[in-house]
């Protein structure tokens, strides 16, 4: 049982308006934007800063953004935010490829060592204690300009908030993020766990 229940979509008309952001993304409005509108408030930030960070601003594109919140949600070992992320970016042209090798894209060679550099920041950004140094910092820099790792940033630290927020809720999962998780990380082990 989630810790707290989520409203109906239309619940708050101005939330309503601002989640069909997410019937692009997902196909869906999340359950954790339905929670949070129970402060109508915070919904409306949370869209407008998730809208914020994850637009297409042009080298960073939407599926690595996708793929850099799943390392970050994967690090945090939230199931809700893996699902949704491995969703998203099968929905933003991430290839088959690299959508079944994502566990392991420090290796697989559908991974180019610009998308290792962001996805290894994505990790150690990701851990606590943090573990972003001059290693990363040196190897980010020969692929990514300041903007570029600013945006990166943006995705790691939106999904900090994300998987704190639906690990403590316990988020009910959407059917549809089911099947991604199952078809994408199920041989992986994941697991709806805590989230049903």
């Amino acid at each position: 049982m989630p810790l707290v229940n989520p409203l109906p979509p239309d619940y708050d008309e101005e939330t309503k308006e601002l989640a069909e952001f997410f019937n692009e993304t997902l196909g869906f409005c999340p359950n954790s934007v339905l929670t949070m509108q129970r402060r109508p408030a915070i919904s409306k930030a949370f869209i407008n800063l998730n809208k914020a960070v994850m637009a297409n601003e042009g080298r960073v594109t939407s599926a690595l953004k996708r793929m850099i919140a799943w390392v970050s949600s994967n690090a945090a070992g939230c199931r809700y935010c893996q699902a949704h992320a491995i969703r998203a970016a099968e929905r933003y042209g991430t290839e088959a490829e690299k959508l079944e090798n994502i566990w392991d894209y420090k290796t697989h060679p559908a991974f180019s060592e610009a998308e290792r550099a962001a996805l290894d920041f994505s990790l150690a950004a990701s851990v606590i204690p943090n573990t972003v140094d001059e290693n990363i910092k040196t190897n980010l820099y020969q692929y990514w300009d300041e903007g570029e790792i600013v945006e990166m940033l943006g995705v790691i630290s939106l999904f900090g908030y994300l998987n704190r927020w639906n690990d403590s809720m316990a988020t009910s999962i959407e059917e549809g993020a089911v099947e991604s998780g199952e078809q994408f990380l199920g041989k992986h082990g994941w697991t709806k766990g805590k989230h049903q």
